[in-house]
């Protein structure tokens, strides 16, 4: 047998047994597709390989123990077969996990104080997400150099279409329309205020020029959208995005844009940053599109903008709090486009996602190089 097929096997092994997490079900490749697809996946994601093997970071050595949160005993023995000669210890259980934790090398799918706190040998970390700062908000990732990685661009196409059917909604008048049908009303009043827009032409600023960021930017750009952008990392972006500037330049940006897309990590840097002063920079009568985080926003804030015409409207996919509560005013601004936290959802399952995870622990348990390896300093 090939190495890469005992690769592809382990691989689709992992799989099945991913599928039992609470929220991933998703249907399994065979063994050969799990192999022959990962390469070109991570092409097609732009995918960030770590520049040295994992074996070379100080205190890695192959895993003995990894503790595997959430999956249910009988899978044991196939997700054993994709780390052989690893001891798995499966907990369901948050009290159970963090005792379990003392013996752990590494843990798939769980971060939390008291887990680290438990732990001292772990060395590494995989989320299935791509948000992680509830994990690097933690002292110990940083004080233990632990290595983290995470989700980041998996979703982002999906994120990206998201986006493009909010901002189509508020330009076409659908977020009024729809209700009217639900009525019975065949009205021929326009939505406020008194009109509908087209895209092409229209300048929309993405705030945070990441994996979510580019997909949104690709897509807007697209529809004959003029795109600038922020991003912290330098001026750097496709050439599809006409300007990529600094987080100090987004009210200057803002002012000019007639959409405003947030798709930035929450990092101390980014919560609250769309506040008072932001929404009084903004273009007169500008759509605002949340799907980063609801801390980045000043929710109040955003509240007055949206009541006074200062916002034309937003659209929201996050929120904070989450859920929304209900005496929330955003439930009842027509002007206002609400969905619950769900725009990395498709029919697509999450094969990606896992295939990625699974990518990984072979890498890590093989001390080759990590994919998608989070900057802790930065928080993404």
């Amino acid at each position: 047998m090939t190495s890469k097929l005992r690769a592809g096997r382990r691989a689709a092994g992992l799989l099945l047994v991913l599928a039992g997490l609470p929220g991933f079900g998703f249907a399994a490749p065979s063994a050969a597709d799990a192999g022959s697809t990962v390469a070109p996946l991570i092409e097609r994601l732009g995918l960030e390989e770590s520049a040295t093997p994992v074996r070379e970071r100080a205190g890695w050595q192959r895993p003995k123990k990894i503790l595997v949160w959430n999956v249910p005993p009988p899978m044991l023995p196939t997700l054993q077969a994709a780390a052989p000669g690893v001891e798995l210890l499966l907990t369901r259980d948050a009290a159970e996990a963090a005792s379990m934790a003392k013996e752990a090398d590494a843990v798939l799918g769980l971060c939390t104080p008291e887990l680290l706190a438990a732990g001292p040998n772990i060395r590494w970390i995989q989320t299935y997400s791509a948000g992680v700062e509830g994990c690097v908000a933690i002292p110990a990732l940083r004080e233990r150099d632990i290595l983290l990685t995470n989700m980041q661009r998996v979703a982002g196409p999906v994120m990206a279409e998201h986006v493009m059917a909010m901002m189509l909604a508020h330009a076409r008048g659908l977020h009024f329309y729809i209700p009217e049908r639900m009525a019975g009303r065949w009205t021929r009043e326009m939505p406020a205020p008194g009109r509908m827009l087209t895209l092409e032409g229209k300048t929309v600023l993405v705030v945070g020029l990441g994996g979510i960021g580019v997909e949104v930017a690709r897509r807007a750009h697209a529809l004959g959208m003029r795109v600038v952008a922020t991003r912290a990392s330098g001026r750097q972006g496709p050439a599809f995005v006409s300007y990529v500037g600094l987080p100090d330049e987004l009210n200057k940006l803002a002012a000019e844009a007639d959409f405003v897309v947030n798709t930035a990590p929450l990092t101390p840097a980014t919560t609250g940053m769309f506040d008072a002063k932001f929404f009084a920079a903004v273009k007169p009568g500008a759509f605002f599109v949340n799907v980063g985080r609801g801390q980045s926003v000043v929710q109040s804030e955003l509240v007055a903008a949206l009541k006074n015409g200062r916002l034309g409207g937003a659209g929201l996919d996050v929120t904070d709090p989450e859920p929304l509560p209900a005496d929330s005013p955003l439930w009842q601004m027509e002007n206002v486009i609400l969905t619950p936290h769900v725009s990395a959802r498709s029919d697509l399952g999450d094969e990606a996602r896992f295939a990625i995870g699974i990518e990984n622990l072979r890498r890590y348990v093989a001390g080759e190089k990590m994919l998608s390896v989070v900057d802790v300093a930065k928080g993404y």
